[in-house]
Formats: C-alpha cells, sequence, structure tokens
C-alpha cells in the first residue's frame, strides 16, 4: 500500500519526482522500537469482523479453545480424580497464561501501529507544506481518510483483543474456582473414607478380640477335656492342690498367732485413762514394768473423724496428757508414740462426746425431770439436745443471753443461765465447773467471730429456785 501510494506521487511530474528524488523524506528517529519491519497481514470479512490471514491457522481462536476445554471438562467431570483436577487445573493456567500473553502481544502490535501511524501522519504533514497542487492535496486527504479508517480498524481490533483479554480472565478465574471446589470435594471424599477405615478397623478389632476370647474359652475347655481322660495327671494336680492348701493354712494360722501376740505386747504397754468427753482430759499411763519412761518417748496427739477419715495433727499436743477441746466432739482422738524406732498407736475408744448438762428450770419454772443432755456450742449457733431430739438451737444474736449464775451454794458455780430467745430460757448443770467455764468462754468466742461483741450478750440477773439474786459470773 505504501509502494503504491509512493508510485502515485511520481506520476504527479517528472520535475516533481526529482524534486522528491532530491529531498527525501526524513528517517523515523531512532527511539522508536518496531517488533517488525512490516505491518501485520490482515482482511476485513464479512460484518466488519477482523480476520488474520496467517495466524488463523496456526492458532486457535479463543472461543473455540474455551469450546473444547469445556467438552473436555464435561467428559471427564464424571471420573476425575484430585490428580486428574490437579494436572487440569496447571493446563489450564498454562493455556490462560499463553492466552493471555498473545493478547498482551496484540496490545503491543496494535500500539506499534499507532506509532507507526503517528510518524506516517507527520510525514505527510511535512510533505503537505513542501508540495503545492490540487491533485497532490487530493491525494492526501484520500490516503489521510484511509489512514483514518486504518486507525479506526486497529481500535477495533485492539478493543476486540482487551475484550478476549477480559473474556480469557474470567474464565480462567471459574476453572480455577471450580478446580477448588472439586479439589475440596475430593478432599471430603478421601476423608469420609478414611473415617470409614478406621470405623472398619475398630470394628475388627473389638471383633477379633471377642475371637480371641473365644478361642482361648474354647482351648480351655479342650484342655479340660483331655485333662479329664488322663487321670493320673489329675490326681496328681488335685494332690498338689491339697497339699497347697494345707500349707496355706498353716501359714495363716502363723500371721495371725503372731499378729495378735504383737497387739497384746503394743497393748501392754500403754494405754488411754480418763473419761472420752468434753471437760475432761486424757492420759498415757503405762500398763506394765517393762515398759520405757514417757520422758524418753517423742508423742504427737491427732484427732481422726469417725468415718475414717484424712487424720488431722493437734498443733502443740506432745505431752502425755490432753484436755480434749470444742473440735474435738464428735472426733476420734489418737496419740502416737515412737520410741527407739518402735511406733506404737493408741485410740479412744469413741468419738469425744460433748459436755453433758441437767436442766433444772425452763423459761423460769423448776424442770421436774433430771434426764441427761448434750450442750452444743457451734460456731454459729448453739444447740440443746436430748438424744436425736433437738429441745432448742439457736444462731448467735442480740437476742441471745449466756451467762453464768451465783447462789444456792456449790451448785451455782456448774450452773449456766442460756436465753436462746424471746421467751425461752433454760437454767444448765454441768458436771464440772471446768465444763461450765470452757462453755462461756467458747460461746463468747464465737459469739465475737459472728461480729456479736461481748456487749451483745448482755449481763443478766436470774433467779433459782431459793429465790438468791445472780449475777453474770
Amino acid at each position: 500500500m505504501i509502494s503504491n501510494w509512493f508510485g502515485e506521487m511520481t506520476r504527479v511530474g517528472r520535475d516533481f519526482g526529482d524534486t522528491m528524488q532530491k529531498d527525501a523524506v526524513p528517517a523515523v528517529s531512532a527511539d522508536v522500537i518496531f517488533s517488525s519491519s512490516r505491518f501485520p497481514n490482515y482482511k476485513i470479512g464479512a460484518n466488519n469482523q477482523i480476520v488474520e490471514a496467517k495466524d488463523e491457522q496456526k492458532v486457535l481462536s479463543m472461543k473455540e479453545v474455551v469450546a473444547r476445554e469445556t467438552a473436555q471438562l464435561l467428559e471427564q467431570q464424571k471420573r476425575l480424580s484430585v490428580r486428574d483436577l490437579a494436572s487440569k487445573f496447571e493446563k489450564g493456567l498454562a493455556a490462560a497464561a499463553k492466552l493471555s500473553e498473545e493478547a498482551r502481544l496484540r496490545e503491543a502490535a496494535s500500539l506499534e501501529k499507532h506509532v507507526l501511524l503517528k510518524k506516517l501522519r507527520d510525514a505527510l504533514e511535512s510533505l503537505k507544506g513542501r508540495v503545492a497542487g490540487g491533485g497532490f492535496s487530493s491525494s492526501v486527504d484520500s490516503k489521510r481518510r484511509e489512514l483514518m479508517q486504518e486507525k479506526a480498524e486497529v481500535k477495533k481490533l485492539a478493543n476486540f483483543l482487551k475484550q478476549a483479554s477480559e473474556d480469557a480472565k474470567k474464565l480462567v478465574d471459574e476453572e480455577r474456582a471450580f478446580a477448588r471446589a472439586e479439589i475440596e470435594n475430593a478432599r471430603a471424599a478421601v476423608q469420609r473414607v478414611e473415617e470409614a477405615l478406621q470405623e472398619q478397623e475398630q470394628m475388627s478389632r473389638a471383633s477379633g478380640k471377642q475371637d480371641l476370647e473365644e478361642l482361648m474359652k474354647e482351648v480351655q475347655e479342650a484342655r479340660r477335656i483331655k485333662m479329664l481322660h488322663q487321670p493320673s495327671k489329675v490326681m496328681d494336680m488335685e494332690h498338689e492342690l491339697r497339699a497347697l492348701r494345707a500349707q496355706l493354712t498353716e501359714k495363716s494360722k502363723n500371721s495371725v498367732r503372731l499378729q495378735k501376740e504383737g497387739l497384746e505386747q503394743n497393748s501392754q504397754l500403754y494405754e488411754l485413762d480418763g473419761p472420752e468427753a468434753l471437760g475432761s482430759y486424757l492420759r498415757i499411763q503405762p500398763c506394765s514394768d517393762d515398759a520405757p519412761e514417757l520422758s524418753k518417748c517423742s508423742i504427737q496427739w491427732y484427732r481422726v473423724s469417725s468415718q475414717g477419715g484424712k487424720k488431722e495433727l493437734i498443733s502443740g499436743a506432745i505431752k502425755s496428757v490432753y484436755a480434749p477441746e470444742p473440735f474435738d466432739v464428735g472426733r476420734i482422738l489418737q496419740a502416737d508414740i515412737i520410741l527407739e524406732g518402735q511406733w506404737l498407736t493408741l485410740t479412744t475408744a469413741g468419738p469425744i462426746d460433748p459436755g453433758l448438762v441437767v436442766i433444772t428450770q425452763m423459761n423460769g419454772v423448776n424442770h421436774p425431770s433430771e434426764s441427761i443432755h448434750v450442750f452444743h456450742v457451734g460456731k454459729m449457733r448453739i444447740k440443746l439436745c436430748k438424744g436425736k431430739t433437738t429441745i432448742a438451737k439457736e444462731y448467735f444474736s442480740t437476742s441471745m443471753q449466756l451467762c453464768g449464775v451465783r447462789g444456792g451454794g456449790n451448785a451455782a458455780a456448774q450452773a449456766l443461765f442460756w436465753q436462746a430467745k424471746q421467751g425461752l430460757s433454760f437454767v444448765l448443770a454441768f458436771e464440772s465447773e471446768r465444763e461450765r467455764n470452757a462453755a462461756i468462754m467458747l460461746a463468747r468466742r464465737f459469739a465475737f467471730d459472728c461480729n456479736f461483741f461481748p456487749a451483745t450478750v448482755p449481763y443478766s440477773r436470774h433467779m433459782l429456785p431459793n429465790n438468791t439474786s445472780q449475777s453474770k459470773t
């Protein structure tokens, strides 16, 4: 096309041709780089579609590639494995990369065409200024129109390539998403298969154990039947079992005898003496002249729950004499004696009993019954019981009064006045002054811990049966 154009230009005249030969068109600037030395060969087909002349025989169109890949994927959809999906995904990525590369090259070619057209337009402008004449200007205008038409076609081609590149990217994304979904489904299927295999393996193990047990039973039964058919061996085993039983019986008798002798020796050394009740004291006394002196022994007292619970060490109780405390009520006391590597243990016969009292008055009226009651002072309340029956049970409060009484001879020192609440009061007689004083001190201590200070247990005056005025001790 360029050669024809220059041919027409040479036919304007001989002088003009000589001028053109003398004043040649300057070359294109050196900083322009072209991928090829000519325009690409293409044709305009029906409906203004661009048809490549040579590339259509070598490279398939994008629609054909996509159609072929889609058909292959549809054919292999039902029989694809994880490895096939991975290989297919890699092939699709390679095809997409190839398509994107071709689109990039075509865009570069379109850019080169645009630069070449710009250079030609500049050359024509320079020629237009040098050459005069209507025929030449008309030919230049026609050539310009042709160039504008070619530029429009090139722009259409560029838009078409751009759209094709976008379509290829969309297809690649769709294929990638489809491949990922297939891989996830394959992984889920593999996981289900592994779970089924594990379950089957567990079932096989369980069945194997059951079969082994049944086999062992069958073997034992077979051995028993075989032994029955061999009476001589059975007789020998029976005699041997009888001899072993006789030896075991004799050894057990000797062991029991030795244990009894040890217990008798231990029990004959020391014993606990004293009432096992609150307000009294327990003393460790030797039972024989052969017992070592207690001053040479190491002693430690413990309190143990009556249900056989954990043993609790009593701090500071390292003497041979111990007075039970309120914390010991309902528990068993135990004394450990250590002498020259020997360990002796003494325990009370039962739990420590609480303080035993007798009700002499109830609500200011003499109480005729002299039955034994239990007066229990707790950390939060005071309780008066008779056997399993609770006579009174009240928490520490401002309405509660607890004090001693005086008068009536020696019995007053062992008496205690307790007003559980308004309208309910008792005069209790203890077995000893020690128990009575311990009950008063313990009640005041627990009332103080419950934020009821000694002032909240007020002084009281109460009359005994002999009408003697009493006050708090």
